[in-house]
């Protein structure tokens, strides 16, 4: 599987709607990405329209994965924009489609974004998931800690709330 990994600085229609299709089908597998299932169309186009707003102006990085020339994983680092915190950032939705799952992509989407924000003089990376959500044990596979849970920091659609965990990573300085 030749695997392609690179930054997408400003969102094609085609990659708007890949993004969506990756999106759709996590949240559809009970993924807490910020949506519920099913999720609006129109909701789905505005948040990657509010990313690629972010890609234009340089407060974002988006990284995409590519098999057979289809994009089909994703993830992004938000650097810090305060003056006292320009050597952090932010890892947001991880994302990987359900039939790309278990094969090493998103691993690789991580070590391209560790290389990129080590590259930028970024020397914490901080991110945050769902307590107990199979992603904890990626994130501590590939090198993140785990520094605490907040009770009740999401929620379903019947209204039932969930802790979620907050993770950094030190990189080292080049």
């Amino acid at each position: 599987m030749p695997l392609i990994i690179e930054p997408l600085a400003q969102l094609t229609v085609e990659q708007q709607q890949a993004l969506a299709w990756q999106l759709q089908a996590c949240v559809a597998q009970g993924a807490s990405l910020g949506f519920y299932h099913p999720l609006c169309d129109a909701d789905v186009a505005n948040y990657w329209s509010q990313v690629n707003t972010e890609l234009k102006e340089s407060k974002r990085l988006l990284l995409g994965a590519y098999v057979n020339q289809q994009l089909v994983a994703s993830v992004q680092l938000v650097p810090c924009q305060k003056q006292n915190g320009q050597h952090r950032a932010e890892v947001e939705k991880l994302i990987v489609h359900p039939d790309y799952q278990r094969q090493g992509i998103a691993q690789s989407l991580m070590h391209h974004l560790e290389t990129y924000a080590s590259q930028q003089g970024i020397r914490l990376l901080v991110l945050d998931t769902q307590s107990g959500d199979k992603s904890e044990q990626f994130y501590q596979a590939v090198g993140f800690t785990k520094s605490g849970e907040i009770p009740h920091f999401v929620s379903d659609q019947q209204g039932a709330l969930y802790a979620t965990s907050y993770y950094f990573k030190l990189l080292p300085t080049r």
